[in-house]
């Protein structure tokens, strides 16, 4: 029974080898020798088959259970083994138009004013003042800017140069002449509206604005008969919180107005200038090429997004708490907000996305961000599959930064620069900065934008484990279908004029004709510009727009104060702040 017993507990051979000894047997036996090598060589594979550990038991429930509480995150996407998915490290063979857009020299901005455009010098009233005073970030007050020099146009005033926003979360001093070239915003705009750099006292007398409002998207009309009777009886208004204030869709001329003062009056000083081109200069001495990522994935943001990224408890508590500072915010339904497309990507989703249009390993990027929620942790994928990973900080000295670090705004615009000049631009929120330098992009140009299609890559990024990357990146290129920043990829007078200026997007027929190729009914050259294209010099000015948009308010993920890669140091956002004061209405 001893024997017996102990011969239970000897490992089976594999029937394989059995077969093998009995078809053998008749041969050793006539042969000691062998018989000898074979039972040695017998006594080998039975000890290894004693001595192997068992395999390992995977409780999947267990593991399920972790990842749901966010213990933590998955392993990195490069060091999956036991998944089809495996991210490769080259783009593929996708080709050089990944960094151009193949169509774009048949397109080309076009913002000349029209014959039967009145110049400042026929309708001037000299009685009539106009200030305005924007909100928000950077962009956002650019918007606010923009607006407010064709408000001044049609209700024929005298423009003051426009107070930034100075008091809220941004808490950035500068003022508009700290930020842009105001005698070159001046000069540039003489023909079309006057501007003075401040009131000057009537009589001895200062003159106190009268202050109102205007409602969001307000039309022409809408200018002439609520501003413009009380305009004629105060003679100097100010318009305030003013963000988003004029209406979408306005007549070509007043859009080509909008163009003119967006793309060519709004310079950075000469200092801004300096030092966003030494950045550019030195990510060119890096690579040929580069992407410029705005990654958008702070504290605050997410919070404010109220959507889930697979922290657990933890991610929810921090993100809640913060959340609750804005009592207007309604109680968010994280699954919702995903399945809608109104999530930022995880930077490593963002990756991902890169890797299957093209963007190899070797790929440099410039990365303009705040304080990233996670910090290291939740950028390592990121690097992992960009190791080449570039930001300001990175770029420059802390002695160089010196002069705009402890301004918001000042930074924003030096990551908006590297952002304009880059090969390749990504934004992974559809905010102000994002919507700015997609437009912009169009008018120089068409330099590549992507947008993620967040809507339909949703899905993607949560079955992805169960597809090969072949078949992963495939849909990836057929989802970004019509998020790439494409000529025609966005239909005239759809999403913010700002991100889809197309009234000042012209068609060289000429151009098209010579390639041989088939006009489309839209953007043909205007009969007004048919001398040529307009001489424009893309140095005279800093900022752009991007894709398709909503047409009423703002996004609710449109929150433009981390636009600029960097809140100032040691600021906070108010426990007590509304909505509106965070997120200007």
């Amino acid at each position: 029974m001893r024997r017996k017993k102990r011969e239970t507990k000897r490992p089976n051979i594999p029937a394989a080898v059995l077969h093998w000894i009995l078809f053998t047997r008749h041969y050793l036996v006539q042969f000691p020798l062998l018989t000898a090598f074979f039972g040695f060589l017998l006594l080998l594979f039975a000890a290894f088959a004693f001595l192997s550990p068992l395999p390992p038991i995977i409780n999947h429930h267990n593991h399920s259970s972790q990842l749901k509480n966010g213990a933590k995150a998955e392993e990195s996407t490069l060091s999956k083994e036991t998944s089809s998915f495996h991210v490769p490290r080259s783009g593929g063979r996708l080709g050089s138009h990944l960094w151009s857009s193949r169509s774009s020299k048949f397109y080309y901005g076009c913002s000349n004013a029209s014959e039967s455009f009145e110049t400042a010098d026929t309708r001037k009233n000299s009685d009539r003042y106009l200030l305005i005073a924007t909100s928000g970030g950077l962009n956002q007050q650019r918007t606010g800017i923009t607006d407010g020099v064709v408000a001044a146009y049609i209700l024929n005033a005298t423009l003051v140069v426009p107070k930034l926003d100075q008091k809220s979360f941004w808490n950035d001093s500068s003022d508009f002449a700290q930020i842009f070239d105001v005698d070159w915003f001046i000069s540039f705009l003489s023909k079309d509206v006057t501007i003075i750099k401040q009131l000057h006292a009537k009589g001895g007398k200062a003159l106190n604005p009268y202050r109102m409002r205007v409602p969001r998207k307000c039309t022409p009309t809408c200018y002439l008969t609520k501003v413009l009777p009380v305009l004629n009886k105060k003679h100097v208004v100010q318009l305030g919180k003013f963000d988003y204030r004029l209406s979408n869709r306005l007549d070509p001329d007043l859009q080509k107005l909008r163009c003119r003062v967006n793309y060519h009056a709004l310079k950075f000083t000469d200092t801004i200038l300096e030092m966003g081109k030494k950045l550019v200069q030195r990510m060119r001495m890096k690579s040929e090429h580069f992407i410029a990522l705005h990654l958008r994935f702070e504290p605050d943001m997410l919070a404010f997004s109220g959507c889930y990224f697979g922290g657990g408890e933890k991610e929810r508590m921090e993100l809640g708490k913060i959340r609750r500072r804005w009592k207007s915010l309604h109680a968010s339904n994280p699954d919702k907000e995903r399945r809608q497309g109104r999530c930022p990507l995880t930077p490593e989703e963002v990756g991902l996305m890169l890797r299957a249009l093209g963007f190899g390993s070797d790929v440099h990027l410039y990365v303009a961000s705040g304080e990233v929620y996670g910090g290291e942790e939740t950028l390592a994928p990121l690097k992992a599959l960009f190791p080449n990973f570039h930001s300001k900080e990175t770029l420059a000295s802390m002695r160089e930064l010196a002069p705009f670090s402890s301004f918001s705004s000042r930074m924003a615009a030096l990551d908006f620069i590297v952002c304009d000049e880059s090969d390749v631009f990504s934004t992974n929120n559809n905010g102000n900065m994002a919507k700015i330098l997609a437009g912009r992009r169009r008018y120089f140009g068409h330099k590549p934008t992507i947008r993620p299609n967040a809507k339909k890559l949703y899905k993607l990024f949560m079955s992805r484990h169960n597809k090969t990357w072949e078949e992963f990146a495939s849909r990836v290129r057929t989802h970004q279908i019509g998020f790439m920043g494409e000529p025609n990829e966005v239909k005239p007078g759809r999403g913010e004029f700002h991100e889809n200026p197309s009234s000042c997007i012209c068609e060289d027929s000429a151009a098209k004709a010579r390639a041989g190729l088939t006009l489309t009914p839209q953007n043909r050259l205007d009969e007004g510009h048919k001398d040529g294209k307009e001489n424009i010099n893309k140095n005279e000015t800093s900022d752009v727009t991007d894709e398709l948009s909503i047409e009423d308010d703002q996004d609710l993920t449109d929150m433009d104060y981390v636009d600029n890669g960097t809140a100032v140091k040691g600021k906070g956002l108010p426990g007590e702040m509304l909505l509106e004061e965070f997120f200007s209405d």
